[in-house]
């Protein structure tokens, strides 16, 4: 489940954020040259859908307290016709399925960053917020879908930030690095939205999972010690953004303008694979997360 969940986030946060990222990153004309988006897009609805499936049958057998294999038909179908989360699922299904019919058009990308938003925000469902009734529940399941929006929007910048620094020295030429680094340079405004959100709702989550008298507990947990990791790996990415943000980008425009470029883009590279490599494990932990009892619930 741990898995399944860790995959489910990286393929839906992708697919919302890669899409959002080509929206206010990229004109209309560079999107399928610079990114092959149709194919990422496709790529990661079709495993959106397969992981969906597979996570359909474990999360009904965790719900009904019984073994994921053989499968529970019984389980399933009430988690279906009489929850939440049965339609939150059905809700996912359905909107991957329009960012399948929708990835071919680049006219429709608005349609798919609007449906793989939709189906990302399902996920919510799926964790610690459902458990919740009443108005906690509702300001619990919003923090939970305005994070993953921008823990999603985040992933998928990075990757498209990847894909165009990542280009071969020999096809990178000069019209190239100038999308490129227009590309890192306008996600400078669209980053600072993106941790603002985070750190909001990540403060009410923490307020709801673990309280505040329990903060000074976390390190005798396996959920607060997790927790704790998830907090270092995301200071460790906001030093690397602000480090791309004010040294490194203006360091590769100037290495641009004296046509000299290669020392500069390493650097970048390196440091946009570290903060994947960051963001990775901080999904790895948050998948991980979801499956403990937070210390509020104990």
């Amino acid at each position: 489940m741990i898995a399944v969940r860790f995959a489910l986030y990286g393929a839906l946060g992708g697919s919302f954020g890669l899409s959002a990222f080509s929206i206010y990153g990229l004109r209309a004309g560079e999107r399928r040259d610079a990114l092959a988006l149709k194919l990422w897009l496709i790529g990661s609805a079709v495993v959106g859908l397969l992981l969906s499936a597979v996570a359909l049958p474990l999360l009904a057998a965790s719900m009904a307290g019984r073994p994921p294999w053989p499968i529970d038909r019984d389980a399933i179908g009430m988690l279906l016709s009489g929850s939440a989360t049965g339609a939150a699922w059905e809700a996912r299904m359905w909107a991957l399925i329009v960012v399948l019919v929708a990835a071919g058009r680049a006219s429709r990308l608005g349609l798919v960053a609007l449906a793989s938003g939709i189906a990302l925000a399902t996920l919510a469902w799926t964790g610690h917020g459902a458990m919740d009734e009443g108005a906690i529940g509702w300001v619990h399941r919003i923090a939970d879908i305005l994070h993953l929006l921008a823990a999603g929007a985040w992933v998928g910048a990075l990757l498209g930030l990847i894909l165009l620094a990542a280009r071969p020295l020999r096809r990178a030429d000069a019209a190239h690095l100038a999308l490129t680094h227009r590309a890192i340079h306008g996600f400078g405004m669209v980053g600072t939205i993106i941790v603002t959100i985070l750190v909001i709702t990540g403060l009410i989550n923490a307020w709801l999972l673990v309280g505040p008298g329990n903060v000074a507990a976390l390190g005798m947990t396996l959920y607060g010690k997790l927790l704790l990791a998830k907090l270092a790996l995301f200071a460790a990415m906001l030093g690397l953004a602000a480090l791309n943000r004010f040294r490194l980008t203006p360091r590769f425009e100037a290495s641009i303008a004296a046509a000299d470029h290669r020392g500069a883009l390493g650097a970048l590279r390196r440091s946009l694979a570290v903060e994947t490599a960051c963001i990775v494990a901080i999904l790895a932990l948050v998948a991980w997360l979801g499956t403990l009892e937070p210390p509020m619930s104990v």
